[in-house]
């Protein structure tokens, strides 16, 4: 298949390109990390618990949900397929999303926790005596947790000197830990990146490939049903959304995925007019092979290039759009997001670096990181850097 590059080949010219890169997979590894493992790292809720009498309780795991499940499986399954090599990368993706969702749906029907937490119980009954040992996160705080057991109702810088706690990140001003609420928010940055921009590639590569391949009046009609879409503007339309609707996180990724398709529609679309008059695909249509063969597999895999780069800048787009939804206060209601806290670091009376520097840290972080991986994954792709030898 002309201009293939396999999997071994991408992975070599990815490593050659520089810190930069390097840089931007190990932020983005750092993210999908702590993302998964985020209940682990920060938590109220202890792992292990010895009480007094001599019994054992996970209040941690009681309390874990099917998506907590889910983005667990979901980091293993990337590990594990990330090293097996012996299947294409499309089928490892489908296998581990496959996964994911089979895990989701089994969890989701056996585990049952608690709608109501108590995230002061555990230290009530471990300063009480009623604990002999228990064994906590690294940051014993949840993100919703916002410790008014300790009288905590203001802004807390980092490592400020106080008797019994202190925070890695200091608190916002809801008394809130901010480094486990950066952790938690780090779940919502990345699903919200890749369904919404997942969504916008299924629906633009579609038609994009339709348009390009069978030209006439499918482009005509595709081509007019782009234009209609990128006139929509996005923010806009999230706005009226939750305005009107409830704030949901599902509700936000389909608008983001809905109004975005036209880009990668118009990628699909020249490429595959590009190619369909080039010898190897003309060959595939004589020789019989389906539609879905020649399009899909043939095709597509030789129009990857400009789509890559532009789902780079789609996820990141995509993190912008929700957490500037939040910087406004139209997020979502009482969960972690990076936008709500730049949002507090606003809004206070006096101006508290903390609340400004690490989450515009991470989300500036976090889009460097997309751009630098679509910049390398564009060069990487290019069938030109052959013939360099890399």
């Amino acid at each position: 298949m002309k201009g293939d590059v396999t999997h071994n080949t991408l992975l070599r010219r990815i490593a050659g390109m520089g810190g930069a890169v390097r840089f931007a997979l190990v932020w983005l590894g750092l993210l999908a990390t702590v993302a998964a493992w985020a209940p682990l790292l920060a938590n109220s809720l202890p792992l292990w618990v010895e009480r007094a009498d001599g019994r054992w309780a996970f209040p941690l795991f009681a309390q874990f949900t099917a998506e907590d499940v889910a983005w667990w499986v979901g980091w293993w399954s990337a590990v594990v397929l990330l090293r097996w090599r012996r299947i294409s990368a499309a089928r490892r993706l489908v296998i581990g999303l496959g996964v994911v969702a089979l895990t989701w749906g089994i969890a989701s029907a056996l585990l049952k926790p608690s709608p109501l937490v108590v995230y002061d119980a555990w230290r009530q009954a471990e300063r009480a005596g009623e604990v002999r040992h228990a064994l906590w996160a690294p940051i014993p705080y949840s993100p919703k947790d916002y410790l008014r057991d300790y009288g905590v109702t203001a802004l807390e810088p980092p490592l400020a000197a106080i008797p019994e706690r202190w925070h890695w990140l200091g608190t916002d001003d809801q008394g809130g830990d901010v480094a486990s609420r950066m952790i938690h928010a780090s779940r919502i940055a990345l699903s919200i990146g890749f369904i919404a921009t997942g969504v916008a590639l299924v629906i633009g590569v579609t038609i994009g490939a339709a348009m390009g391949y069978f030209a006439g009046w499918i482009d005509l009609i595709g081509m007019r049903l782009v234009e209609i879409f990128e006139a929509v503007p996005t923010l806009f339309l999230l706005l009226t959304f939750v305005a009107f609707f409830e704030r949901s996180l599902p509700l936000m990724m389909v608008i983001i995925g809905l109004t975005a398709w036209p880009g990668y529609a118009r990628y699909t679309r020249a490429e595959f007019l590009r190619l369909r008059g080039i010898e190897f695909v003309q060959g595939a249509i004589a020789s019989g092979l389906p539609m879905r063969s020649v399009l899909f597999r043939h095709m597509l895999p030789n129009a990857v290039a400009p789509l890559a780069v532009a789902a780079a800048f789609g996820v990141a787009s995509a993190i912008l759009a929700e957490a500037t939804l939040s910087f406004l206060g139209l997020g979502l209601v009482d969960e972690p997001s990076w936008g709500q806290m730049l949002n507090q670091a606003v809004k206070s009376a006096a101006f508290n670096w903390w609340l400004a520097l690490f989450p515009g840290g991470a989300i500036l972080m976090t889009v460097l990181a997309y751009n630098l991986l679509g910049e390398a994954l564009r060069d990487a792709l290019d069938p030109r850097l052959e013939r360099n030898g890399r």
